[in-house]
C-alpha cells in the first residue's frame, strides 16, 4: 500500500511542538514556519532582537518539507523571454540574482554544517521536441554569452549519457544547480533560528493581524501578542487571516511519487549521472533520485478534478511511465502533495504593505527563492544592507479571485492540450 505521508518524513519528520509560552510581547512577530520564517527569524535573532514564528501546523510541514529538493531558483520566463519583455540589463539583474541567491544556499548549508544530502550533480531539461531544442539552444548561448554560466545544449544523439529515456529530442544541461533533502534542511534551519534565540510555535494558528499604532497586534490560537514588525512568510499555505494576500497568490496543488528501491543496473540506464532532471512542459514535470541514489522522484501538478489522493497518485504515476516504460511493474511506496504559490507575472516577491512584510510567490522554486528572500526581509527590517532585491513590489490582484482557484482546471486543460501539440511535433 502506497503511503501518503511525505518520503522525507522517514527521515526528518516535522517536530512535535513544545508549547512553549507565548509571550505577550515581542519584537517580531512572523507568521509561517517554512523556510521564509526560519530564515528570517534566524537572521533577526542573531541581531539581538526577540523573535516569535507562528504556525498552523508543525514547523516546516508544508512546502518546505514536502517539495523535490531542487534547488534551481529557476524563474517561469526564460532568459531570451526576459530579455524580450523586460530589456537585456532587468534580465541579467534578475537572472544574477538567482545565482547569488543558490550560492547564499550554499553557504549556509556548508558554513552551518546542515546534513541535508547536499550534492551538486547539475539539472537536465529535457526537450519534448526539435522546435523547442533548437528554443534551448540559443538559450544556451544567451546565458553562457550574458551570465558564464557554463550552459550545455545535449544534443539527441548524447542524450543517452544523461538519461535512458526516449521522450525527448535533446536538452539543457545546468551545472549549478543541486539538489539536497528539503526535509532535513528545514530541520537544520529550525535548529540553526532556535539556537539563535527565536521562538518557534508550532501548531498555533494566527487568526489576525491589527495594526496599533507603531505596533501590531497577532491574534493567535494561545493569545495575543504586540509586535513592532510583522513578517507573513506563509506563500502558498496562506489562509484568510489575511485576505489581502489571498487575492494576489494562487495556490496550486503538486503532487509527488517515489518508487521502491531500482536495481543499480536500472538506476545506471535511466539516470546514469544522477541528476535533477525536469522537462520543457507547461505542466511542468520533475524528478531526480532519492538521495541513496537507489529510487526515482517525480513530481508534477495534480489533475485539476481529482480529490481522490490515490487516483491522483496513479496520474502522476503515469506520467513517470511514460517517461520511463521500464517502471510499469515498479512499485510507488510514497505519494503526498503540497501547495506553490504562483503571482500574476510568475516572479518571486518581497514588499510591504500596510507596515506588514511579505516575501512569497515562489513559483515553484522555493527551494532556493524563500532562504533568499526571507532573509532579505529580515535585514529590511533591521535596515542592513543587502536587503535590497530586484523582485521588490507588491504582486497584482487577480481579478474575480479570493483564494479559491476556481480557473484552474480550464488553465490546465489548456496547458495540458500546448503540451500534447508538443509531443506531436517531429522529435
Amino acid at each position: 500500500m502506497t503511503s501518503l505521508i511525505p518520503f522525507w518524513w522517514d527521515a526528518a519528520p516535522p517536530p512535535d511542538p513544545t508549547h512553549e509560552p507565548v509571550a505577550s510581547t515581542c519584537d517580531v512577530a512572523i507568521v509561517g514556519a517554512g523556510y521564509t520564517g526560519l530564515s528570517a527569524a534566524r537572521t533577526l535573532a542573531n541581531a539581538g532582537l526577540s523573535v516569535q514564528v507562528f504556525d498552523k501546523q508543525r514547523v516546516g510541514e508544508g512546502a518546505s518539507s514536502r517539495n523535490g529538493g531542487i534547488l534551481s531558483g529557476n524563474l517561469r520566463i526564460g532568459f531570451g523571454a526576459a530579455i524580450r519583455k523586460y530589456g537585456l540589463e532587468q534580465a541579467i539583474t534578475i537572472y544574477r540574482e538567482g545565482i547569488a541567491a543558490r550560492e547564499f544556499l550554499a553557504a549556509t548549508i556548508r558554513d552551518n554544517a546542515i546534513d541535508c544530502d547536499f550534492q551538486m550533480n547539475g539539472r537536465f531539461t529535457g526537450a519534448l521536441n526539435l522546435e523547442d531544442f533548437a528554443a534551448m539552444q540559443r538559450e544556451v548561448d544567451l546565458l553562457n554569452q550574458h551570465l558564464d554560466i557554463g550552459a550545455q545544449a545535449i544534443a539527441k544523439s548524447d542524450l543517452p549519457d544523461e538519461t535512458g529515456s526516449i521522450a525527448y529530442s535533446g536538452g539543457l544541461l545546468r551545472n549549478d544547480i543541486g539538489m539536497f533533502h528539503p526535509a532535513k534542511f528545514s530541520r537544520g534551519l529550525a535548529t540553526l533560528a532556535g539556537d539563535a534565540g527565536a521562538t518557534l510555535h508550532g501548531e498555533t494558528a494566527v487568526t489576525g493581524i491589527a495594526q496599533d499604532g507603531d505596533r501590531f497586534t497577532v491574534s493567535t490560537a494561545r493569545g495575543p501578542v504586540s509586535a513592532h514588525h510583522v513578517v507573513m512568510a506563509t506563500n502558498g499555505y496562506t489562509d484568510a487571516s489575511d485576505r489581502w494576500l489571498r487575492r494576489r497568490i494562487v495556490p496550486i496543488t503538486s503532487r509527488m511519487v517515489v518508487t521502491e528501491e531500482i536495481s543499480d543496473n536500472l538506476m545506471n540506464h535511466l539516470l546514469p549521472k544522477r541528476r535533477a532532471m525536469g522537462e520543457n512542459r507547461n505542466l511542468y514535470r520533475y524528478y531526480r533520485p532519492s538521495p541513496d541514489g537507489k529510487r526515482i522522484m517525480l513530481g508534477s501538478r495534480e489533475p485539476a478534478f481529482s480529490r481522490d489522493p490515490r487516483a491522483a497518485a496513479d496520474h502522476v504515476q503515469a506520467g513517470l511511465i511514460e517517461i520511463f516504460p521500464e517502471l510499469s511493474d515498479v512499485a510507488i511506496t510514497h505519494s503526498w502533495n503540497g501547495y506553490v504559490a504562483f503571482s500574476r507575472d510568475e516572479l518571486p516577491r518581497i514588499f510591504m504593505q500596510n507596515g506588514i512584510h511579505y516575501a512569497c510567490a515562489y513559483c515553484g522554486s522555493g527551494t532556493v527563492w524563500a532562504h533568499w528572500l526571507g532573509t532579505k526581509v529580515a535585514l529590511r527590517i533591521l535596515e542592513q544592507t543587502g536587503g535590497d532585491s530586484a523582485f521588490d513590489g507588491a504582486p497584482k490582484a487577480i481579478p474575480f479571485f479570493e483564494g479559491r482557484p476556481w480557473f484552474l482546471p480550464a488553465a490546465m486543460a489548456w496547458y495540458g492540450m500546448k503540451d500534447r501539440r508538443k509531443e506531436r511535433k517531429p522529435r
